[in-house]
C-alpha cells in the first residue's frame, strides 16, 4: 500500500476503472489490482480466473497476443483435434457442449474457450508483454512491468497474488543443426505449419516424432506430399482407442486398481496386437513403460491416428538422427543422404518464465518449470502460483486452477481490507480497455 501511495503522489492524474486504480505519470502508468494478476490467457489462465471469479476473488489476465489461447488460434495446424476425449479436457465449472464430438476440433475448442471467457465475464488486457515480475518486500506486493505494442506504452501492475499461466509451451524450440544456413529449401517450425496443401508433390522431412510430428506427417501424406520423419530416440506409440474406450480413459481407470507397471504391461500387450511390433518400423520402444516414462520424464506417448499405417505402407519413411544439412539434401547419422524440398521442425516448445520472473525459488532456471513435480508445483512463496506446468495436460491445469482459487479465497477473505477497496465509478478510458 505504501508503494502505491508513493506512485500516486508522483502521478499526473489518476482515475478508477472496474474497481482498479490507474495512476498516470510521465513514465507510464501504475494499475492497482485488488486481487490476482494472471500472466497468460491460454486455457490454464482462463481456468484460474474462472475459479477465482466463482469464489468472489477478482483477477486480471495479461496476454501478450491479441486473443485468448494464442497457441491454439495462431500456432496450430488446421487438422488438429484434441488428442484426448473431451471429458478429460474440459475446464472447471463448464463442460463441453453435448453435441461436440468425443475429440473436438481446434475450431470447436477455441469456441468453447471463447464461451468460457464470456460465461464468467473474465477481464483481460491484450497486446501487453510482461517484461518482469518481482515481489516487492517493502510493500509486500508483486510488481509486474509490461510493455504494449507501442514501445512507449509501459504499465506496472501491483497486486497481492501473481499466477503464472504462460505454460510449458510459451516459446518454440528450434534446434541448431549443422548446415542449416546452407539448406536452400523451406525450413519452418510446426507453429507456422497449417496444412500440407503447399507441399503437394514435394519431399518433406519432419524432424520430431511426438504427436505433432506424427500428425503433420500424416497430413502431408493426405495432401500428396512425400514425407519422411526423423526418429532420434525411442518412442511409445499407442492406439488412440483400445477395447472400445479411449486409451487414456482406460489407463486412468486401471490405475485406480493396479500398479503402474501392470497397467503399462497391459497397454503394451494390447498395442502389440493392434499395431504390431513398432520396432520393425524404426520406432523402438523405451525400456520404461509409457505411463511410467510419462511419470518420470514427462514424455508423452504418441496416440496413433493413422500415421503407423502410412509408415507400414511406405508412404512415410523413417530416418534416424540428422548429421548435417546440405544445399538440397540431408545427411543422416547412418550415412544415408536424401534430397528434400522442405524441413518441418516438430521440435516442441519450452517455458519462458526465467526470462521475466525475478524469482528463483519456485521455477527452475534450466527448463522454466516448477522445481516440484505435479501435484505439488502449483504454489510458491509470497503469493506466487503456477498453473499449466503439470505435464498432465488440461486435466492437470484444471486441478491446479481449483487448488489455487481455494487457497487465494482463504487469504482474500482474511485480508479483505489488506490491499485497497475502490469505490465504483463510471467506466473511463484506461489501459484496462486496450
Amino acid at each position: 500500500m505504501g508503494y502505491l501511495k508513493e506512485v500516486q503522489g508522483k502521478g499526473v492524474h489518476d482515475h478508477f476503472n472496474n474497481n482498479k486504480i490507474v495512476v498516470m505519470s510521465s513514465s507510464g502508468s501504475c494499475v492497482g489490482v485488488p486481487g490476482a494478476v494472471i500472466v497468460g490467457a491460454g486455457p490454464s489462465g482462463l481456468a484460474a480466473a474462472a475459479c477465482l471469479k466463482q469464489r468472489g476473488v477478482p483477477s486480471l489476465i495479461i496476454e501478450r497476443s491479441n486473443c485468448i489461447a494464442p497457441l491454439w488460434q495462431l500456432k496450430t495446424y488446421d487438422r488438429l483435434c484434441l488428442h484426448l476425449p473431451k471429458q478429460f479436457c474440459e475446464l472447471p465449472l463448464m463442460p463441453f457442449p453435448a453435441n461436440f464430438p468425443s475429440y473436438p476440433t481446434k475450431e470447436q475448442f477455441v469456441a468453447y474457450l471463447e464461451a468460457y471467457k464470456t460465461q464468467f465475464g473474465l477481464e483481460l488486457v491484450y497486446n501487453h508483454t510482461v517484461l518482469s515480475a518481482e515481489f516487492d518486500d517493502q510493500c509486500r506486493f508483486w510488481r509486474i512491468k509490461t510493455i504494449g505494442m507501442k514501445q512507449e506504452e509501459e504499465t506496472e501492475y501491483v497486486c497481492r497474488w501473481l499466477i503464472v499461466a504462460t505454460g510449458e509451451n510459451a516459446e518454440e524450440v528450434v534446434p541448431q543443426i549443422e548446415g542449416m544456413e546452407d539448406f536452400v529449401g523451406t525450413v519452418l517450425h510446426t507453429s507456422s505449419y497449417k496444412s500440407g496443401e503447399l507441399f503437394s508433390g514435394k519431399n518433406v522431412l519432419v524432424v520430431g516424432c511426438g504427436n505433432s510430428g506424427m500428425e503433420v506427417s500424416l497430413d502431408l501424406c493426405n495432401f500428396n506430399a512425400h514425407p519422411s520423419i526423423v526418429v532420434r530416440d525411442s518412442v511409445h506409440v499407442l492406439p488412440q482407442e483400445m477395447l472400445g474406450r479411449s486409451t487414456f480413459g482406460l489407463s486412468m481407470c486401471l490405475l485406480k486398481w493396479l500398479p503402474i507397471r501392470l497397467v503399462d504391461q497391459f497397454l503394451l500387450l494390447i498395442s502389440w496386437f493392434m499395431l504390431g511390433d513398432t520396432a520393425e518400423l524404426g520406432l523402438t520402444r523405451p525400456e520404461l513403460g509409457p505411463l511410467e516414462l510419462k511419470k518420470v520424464s514427462g514424455k508423452t506417448p504418441v496416440l496413433d491416428v493413422g500415421t503407423l499405417s502410412k509408415i507400414r505402407s511406405g508412404n512415410i519413411k523413417v530416418f534416424p538422427g540428422i548429421k548435417r544439412l546440405k544445399r538440397h539434401s540431408v545427411e543422416f547419422v547412418n550415412g544415408k543422404v536424401e534430397n528434400f524440398d522442405a524441413i518441418i521442425l516438430a521440435t516442441g516448445y519450452r517455458s519462458n518464465v526465467p526470462t521475466w520472473l525475478k524469482e528463483s525459488g519456485m521455477f527452475s532456471d534450466k527448463d522454466g518449470l516448477p522445481h516440484k513435480a505435479f501435484p505439488e508445483g502449483w504454489k510458491g512463496e509470497s503469493g506466487l502460483y503456477a498453473v499449466g506446468f503439470t505435464k498432465h495436460g488440461l486435466l492437470g491445469s484444471s486441478i491446479d486452477a481449483t487448488r489455487i482459487a481455494q487457497d487465494i479465497e482463504v487469504q482474500w477473505k482474511g485480508e479483505a481490507t489488506h490491499f485497497m477497496s475502490f469505490p465504483h465509478a463510471p467506466p473511463t478510458q484506461s489501459l484496462l480497455k486496450s
